[in-house]
């Protein structure tokens, strides 16, 4: 009996042993330990703004606990990034314990000081993770951009923009009534999520083929850069008039373009040339019984293209439109949608409508949509829209629009349609595509990439031949 209790005891002793054994710490100076990353890489940071928490983790690949001596920013107190390890911002810590093949998990940003350079310029660091001797080193590298920062800033008097650095608006950015803000060839303009640009005035974009005005959203991180709703947009409201617009890209806003109400002058209120609209979640271009003239530009992939709505004066030249569904945006509504009406409290309000479309394409796919023309109309108030030479997709053929050499449901021939990859290329393949030599001249003599225009001109913004 005594024997039999000596050896219970010397197993229980064994298995207490094997447990702490197995609890304890390895010391060994052949423990490892695995980063998620060997660099972590920060898009073009704004100076003074900080950029989005990136993360990377430390795996416990050993089937003991791991202390690890420290994890260390080796720029220290004065680095410009800052790190968040185990819960805790700091630019160093020490005895850290992860268990047996387990992680943890370390949070990295940065904020660049602005200087005295207008190109980007890199800025780097590292962090330190040490252990039993051993040193493990984890890349920082950041491209910093100085700016001009305007925060809720109204322009009062006439003003322009070099283009020196870019323009990041923070809170938006007003133009006030009778006040012009001028913007240079190749200006870039980044708005915040929360920061709206208002055109209570006029609003001039002298871009150029080679050096056009950027409007976009100030999150350039890779994984936010192109993702529809990315800032406010551009409005032009009621007292705003003969704002134009010349190579000008409007990427990735909630609203890209909103006209409201009546010019005051007998003017177009925006005046568009070889400019392009893209990515836009509610709408590309939204019109609210006002004007507009666009020519040359490629309007694609928005939630709605082009909205027409409470009738006004629109005429639509030379230009692309279309919608395809893709990672970011399923294609939903109609291409184009033109009407003449708005109601409120029970009542319907009508308005005149005057709309031409010529020699332009609209064309949509791979979405729940049919019609890409939708086009409404009530009321008695006059009510004119014209398709002179369009290559349309519709089931069938719109009511009251009027038609003139037009060509429905005969596919563009796009020169590439990527949805999966999201690459879109909207030129037109060679002589398969209807829409080579289907125009008619009427004085438009070169396409958005500056190309001389050979009559008969093709259809959309661009000319192949």
């Amino acid at each position: 009996m005594k024997s039999l209790t000596r050896i219970l005891a010397l197993i229980f002793i064994s298995l207490v042993l094997l447990c702490c054994k197995k609890e304890g710490f390895i010391n060994s100076k052949d423990a490892q330990i695995a980063l998620s990353a060997d660099t972590l890489h920060f898009d073009t940071v704004f100076t003074s703004t900080g950029s989005i928490t990136q993360k990377f983790k430390i795996f416990n690949t050993n089937n003991q606990k791991l202390k690890l001596d420290r994890v260390k920013l080796m720029g220290g107190p004065g680095s410009p990034f800052r790190i968040n390890v185990d819960g805790a911002s700091t630019d160093e810590a020490t005895d850290l314990e992860i268990a047996a093949n387990d992680s943890m998990y370390v949070f990295v940003s940065v904020t660049i000081n602005p200087n005295n350079t207008s190109l980007p310029f890199v800025v780097q660091d590292s962090i330190l993770v040490s252990f039993n001797s051993n040193e493990e080193f984890l890349q920082l590298e950041a491209y910093g951009q100085n700016a001009h920062f305007l925060r809720s800033r109204i322009i009062s008097a006439d003003t322009s923009f070099a283009n020196d650095l870019p323009y990041v608006i923070l809170g938006g950015l007003l133009v006030d009534s009778n006040v012009t803000l001028t913007l240079g060839a190749g200006c870039r303009i980044y708005s915040h999520a929360n920061a709206p640009i208002i055109v209570d005035g006029t609003l001039i974009a002298n871009g150029t083929l080679s050096d056009s005005i950027n409007f976009r959203g100030d999150r350039l991180d890779r994984d936010y850069r192109d993702l529809p709703a990315g800032w406010p947009g551009i409005y032009f409201r009621g007292s705003s008039k003969s704002s134009v617009f010349t190579h000008v890209n409007v990427l990735n806003a909630y609203q890209a373009l909103v006209v409201d109400l009546p010019s005051s002058n007998g003017l177009p209120k925006l005046t568009l040339n070889e400019c392009k609209i893209d990515n836009a979640y509610d709408a590309g271009i939204l019109c609210l019984n006002s004007s507009l003239k666009a020519v040359n530009c490629l309007v694609s992939n928005c939630g709605v293209n082009i909205l027409l709505a409470n009738g006004g004066n629109y005429e639509i030249d030379q230009c692309t439109v279309a919608a395809y569904s893709n990672i970011y945006l399923t294609h939903k509504q109609p291409a184009v949608a033109l009407s003449n009406w708005d109601s409120a409290d029970n009542q319907l309000f009508t308005y005149p409508l005057a709309a031409n479309f010529q020699n332009c394409i609209i064309w949509g796919d791979y979405g729940t949509v049919e019609d890409e023309v939708f086009v409404t109309r009530k009321g008695t108030d006059p009510f004119t829209v014209n398709f002179n030479h369009v290559l349309y997709k519709a089931t069938t053929v719109p009511a009251d629009v009027n038609f003139t050499n037009s060509l429905m449901n005969m596919d563009p021939m796009f020169d590439s349609i990527g949805v999966g990859t999201r690459y879109f290329d909207f030129h037109l393949n060679t002589k398969p595509s209807p829409a080579v030599d289907a125009g008619f001249d009427f004085g438009i003599n070169t396409d958005l990439d500056g190309k001389t225009r050979v009559p008969p001109p093709d259809l959309g913004c661009y000319e192949k031949q």
